[in-house]
């Protein structure tokens, strides 16, 4: 097992509580006014004023910040994807890591990070006005995750696999990570720690690996790679 140390995502506070003015900087409060408005209201319903208020902060203060409410909404959904890419482009350059376990590590990575936010943001990612030019950075961001992923399949994957099957099964591994954070976010009781080893699992599952070798990758953790 290699020894090379991995950070752990940094988690928000817990869901129930709302961030305080004490413990954020403007930038900070707009961006988590915006994550509650867009999330709660909808992004179209949703206008700069709005965010300014709840932020506490006057609009013409606001466009110090962002210029544009898509401004607002890109910066908080390139933070769900590019801390995630750093981690799984560490974990690909790690020679002496089994790939199963790097798997597993970044799938509970994501998770984390994307359970740990006070608001469901992967839940925006379908907008339609993120197709828009603004979001080149963060479709270019999730694609390079995506095929982090990819990678990490195909490294587990049989020789004769045909590359069109490997897409697929990266398509719907991303959507398993995704799609089940979203999922079991519904119950307000579930926990991080909790959540983010099962997605882990399932990840490994639909890769392929048995339970033997699941409980294998999970030892990357105990043993404090990802730490």
């Amino acid at each position: 097992m290699s020894g090379t140390a991995f950070p752990r995502p940094r988690v928000g506070r817990p869901r129930a509580a709302g961030p305080s003015s004490s413990e954020l900087s403007a930038r900070e409060q707009l961006l988590a006014a915006a994550a509650a408005l867009f999330t709660r209201n909808g992004y179209a319903a949703t206008t700069t004023r709005a965010v300014a208020e709840l932020a506490g902060l006057r609009q013409a203060s606001m466009y110090h910040y962002f210029a544009h409410k898509e401004d607002l909404l890109a910066t908080l959904l390139e933070g769900t994807v590019a801390p995630s890419l750093a981690f799984g482009r560490r974990l690909l350059a790690d020679p002496g890591l089994d790939p199963a376990a790097a798997l597993w590590l970044l799938a509970r990575y994501d998770a984390e990070l994307l359970f740990g936010g006070l608001y469901n943001l992967g839940a925006l990612y379908q907008l339609p006005e993120v197709r828009g030019e603004r979001f080149t950075d963060f479709r270019r961001t999730r694609a390079e995750l995506r095929g982090v992923y990819g990678e990490l399949l195909g490294r587990l994957a049989p020789a004769p696999d045909p590359a069109s099957d490997l897409e697929l099964r990266t398509d719907l591994l991303l959507g398993l990570v995704e799609g089940g954070v979203a999922a079991a976010r519904e119950d307000p009781a579930r926990t991080g720690a909790e959540v983010a080893p099962a997605v882990a699992d399932a990840a490994l599952r639909l890769a392929g690996c048995g339970a033997g070798r699941i409980a294998l990758a999970r030892t990357a953790d105990l043993a404090g790679a990802s730490r």
